[in-house]
């Protein structure tokens, strides 16, 4: 619950002195409590949780000794008891994520709240770029979970399944290792569809060449992403030129990654190494995205973010090659950037494998 009082002490240096929480994946950040309904207001000073029915019971026992949890009924909906916390607590305007409320739920509650509304999504995805240890800690578990199934599906690996069959039992084995859900569906393409960056696992039966799988886990709310790209049978110089292009590319952006740079930097750092290897035209994303209760959330690196690394960030670190109608390699990390350095927290080799 520590990132509730994470939430009031950066109230009391916010321009607005209250935050009305509302997004499924923001109120597990703030509580750690997960419910598909609910809203969290939060002051400087105190943090109300409403929910209905189905939560209330799991509510007051997860979450009451930092926040108020209070029911919410039909004739008692949402609007009435957050008007009255803000006549009782005097609150006269409070930010809410305008990145998640629709238009309709925005008007809606302009109408009937007596407190000003204030765009200020930025407001949690700063709090939630910079993790705390025990974020990490179980950032770490969903990872090794990944790694672990990985690692028991490479064996079953041959030209006699398919991409799709391969994605399924990758989930399979993430399921029965921990994992209460992937993070994304896992991206398994071979031969020529390897150049497709986010390709869709086929019918088709693995061909020879490049093989990459993108997976993830989802493991109390927090999630991973890792990719390798593999090879069936053996590559061809070309090949092989590619791959340690991406994996030079890589390693000269892990080693950019620091706190109080912008993002471009980390992202320019590993884009040099493939421009100067004359694959500039085929590598068409940014070098790494924020990862911790999504799977893609704040900061980026990639070309034109200006935004600053703060000190806490996971990001991932997946530089790319795609030759299209050829092949396509992908190598990605998982970072975990301090004042005191950055730290790869994926265990998987980066050599090429040959199966």
């Amino acid at each position: 619950m520590e990132n509730i009082e994470r939430i009031k002490l950066a109230l009391a240096k916010a321009d607005c002195k209250a935050m009305l929480i509302s997004s499924t994946v923001n109120r597990l950040f703030a509580t750690g409590f997960p419910s598909s309904a609910g809203m969290l207001l939060v002051t400087e000073s105190k943090a109300w949780f409403f929910t209905d029915f189905r939560y209330i019971e799991a509510a007051k026992t997860a979450v009451s000794e930092h926040a108020e949890v209070i029911l919410i009924t039909k004739q008692e909906p949402y609007t009435a008891k957050l008007n009255e916390a803000f006549a009782e607590n005097g609150v006269s305007e409070a930010g809410f994520e305008d990145g998640a409320v629709t238009y309709a739920e925005y008007k809606d509650w302009s109408e009937k709240l007596t407190a000003e509304l204030r765009p200020n999504q930025k407001f949690l995805e700063i709090l939630r770029a910079a993790k705390s240890e025990s974020d990490l800690a179980k950032m770490k578990t969903a990872q090794r979970v990944a790694e672990k199934s990985f690692e028991e599906i490479l064996p079953i690996i041959s030209t006699d399944i398919t991409e799709k069959q391969l994605a399924a039992e990758l989930i399979c084995r993430m399921l029965q290792n921990g994992a209460d859900d992937v993070s994304f569906p896992p991206i398994v393409v071979s031969a020529e569809r390897s150049s497709l960056p986010h390709g869709v696992p086929g019918d088709r039966k693995i061909e020879k060449g490049f093989l990459t799988i993108d997976f993830g886990v989802k493991l109390n709310g927090w999630c991973s992403d890792t990719t390798r790209t593999l090879c069936i049978g053996r590559p061809s110089d070309e090949m092989i030129k590619v791959y340690e292009t991406v994996l030079h590319a890589q390693e000269a952006g892990i080693a950019a990654a620091r706190v109080g740079i912008p993002g471009e930097d980390i992202d320019n750092a590993a884009r040099t190494v493939i421009e100067e290897a004359g694959f500039g035209d085929y590598f068409g994303h940014g070098f790494g995205h924020g990862i911790g209760l999504e799977v893609h959330e704040s900061p980026r690196a990639a070309p034109g973010v200006r935004d600053i690394i703060p000190s806490g960030t996971v990001i991932s670190a997946e530089p790319g090659i795609y030759l299209p109608g050829k092949f396509g390699v992908r190598i990605e990390d998982v970072l975990y950037i301090t004042e005191t350095g950055c730290e790869n927290i994926t265990n998987l080799p980066k050599k090429l494998t040959v199966l």
